[in-house]
């Protein structure tokens, strides 16, 4: 077995007692010594910094220097549409194989740096990003260049309610920015960030790209106010799941469609047609048309005891009809909370539905998503 890869913050994880675990081929932090109940509490109520520097990092441009000629090209492989991303602006998507399944979920960003506009960040999962980075060397056309930056940048996100007026501490522009906007600035005179205002808690807060030798620096920075705390994975599964935000390899993979999975709003409306030139479009379309048979939705199990993956969901008549893809505790719902497919007809929110836990049905019911209420900054 190859050897854990680490991040240039694994040092600072051991030093601050962190609990660490593979994941990704990485040695990454679980939990630290305030558990993943007060981590997890503490994000939602003050800021809360995390570690991504795990995930894959790349840009993409042109030979001729146009915009349109990189967004073209990545267009075939994502259902978004890239070519009306004004400089600044991130969008989410899914690169799709020709069978509409989903090979990965990433962000994508036009860079609205003077000089680099024409250029597109991408942020993609740390399980895929090797065939990530593959498949769009496989299939970017001639003139495109596919910049990984994997050796040279770290990403760290601060997430919660604190976090405007920590980060604009150190540069005052990060307060005006919205939800899904990104601006390249200094946080200090020698300093300077590709900063996000985007993540994966349902919080508000940012995303901060870093150079590797920065990354130390500006995570001490952070951390030196009280209201900032580490945190591990753990915590960053169970606020993502209250906020109904899907995470690849569980509820999205190559067999499920971004319709099925409930993307639809990602995917842009002249984008919806068998025709519109990305892989898998002709699936899209088909289901959208079709209305799949089976859809992704939120679970809530009466009583304290949560569902697991892969626990059976069946009618009340005991008819398998589903399967639960992510699920646990919700710290800030107060209870289990779950989400998982389910055959068409049972979607409607309020629907009775039991799980198979330990061989016994227990009583559960659809609802809808998210658990916690998304708390982004839109202006």
């Amino acid at each position: 077995m190859s050897e854990l890869l680490k991040t240039k913050l694994h040092a600072k994880h051991a030093a601050l007692g962190a609990k660490m675990v593979p994941f990704a081929g990485y040695d990454m932090p679980v939990q630290y010594p305030m558990g993943v109940m007060k981590e997890h509490l503490h994000t939602r109520e003050k800021a809360g910094l995390f570690d991504v520097s795990h995930m894959g990092q790349c840009f993409i441009f042109a030979d001729d220097g146009t915009f349109e000629t990189a967004a073209k090209a990545l267009e075939k492989l994502v259902p978004a549409d890239i070519q009306s991303l004004k400089p600044g602006q991130i969008r989410y998507s899914q690169f799709l194989n020709d069978e509409g399944g989903i090979l990965d979920d990433l962000m994508i960003t036009r860079l609205g740096f003077e000089g680099h506009t024409h250029k597109l960040y991408l942020v993609v999962n740390a399980g895929c990003k090797a065939d990530d980075f593959m498949h769009l060397a496989t299939y970017m056309p001639p003139g495109i260049t596919i910049d990984v930056a994997d050796d040279t940048l770290s990403l760290i996100a601060l997430q919660g309610p604190k976090a405007v007026d920590l980060l604009s501490q150190f540069n005052p522009a990060v307060k005006d920015m919205v939800f899904m906007t990104s601006l390249d600035i200094p946080l200090t005179p020698t300093m300077w960030c590709h900063v996000s205002r985007s993540g994966y808690t349902g919080e508000d807060g940012y995303e901060i790209s870093v150079k590797h030798e920065d990354v130390a620096e500006l995570t001490n920075m952070l951390l030196a106010h009280d209201d900032v705390e580490m945190i591990g994975l753990g915590a960053r599964d169970s606020l993502r799941l209250e906020a109904g935000l899907c995470l690849y390899g569980h509820d999205i993979d190559t067999s499920v469609s971004p319709i099925e999975a409930g993307l639809f709003w990602s995917i842009q409306k002249h984008r919806r047609s068998a025709d519109a030139g990305y892989k898998g479009a002709a699936r899209v379309a088909s289901d959208i048309a079709d209305k799949t048979t089976k859809r992704l939705v939120g679970i809530q199990p009466e009583g304290r005891a949560p569902a697991r993956e892969h626990t059976e969901i069946q009618d009340l008549d005991g008819n398998t009809i589903g399967e639960i893809t992510s699920g646990g505790f919700g710290p800030t719902a107060g209870g289990p909370v779950a989400m998982g497919f389910v055959a068409r007809k049972f979607t409607k929110a309020g629907t009775p539905i039991q799980l198979i836990v330990r061989g016994k049905p227990r009583a559960a019911k659809v609802v809808k998503m998210p658990f916690a209420p998304h708390r982004y900054y839109r202006g």
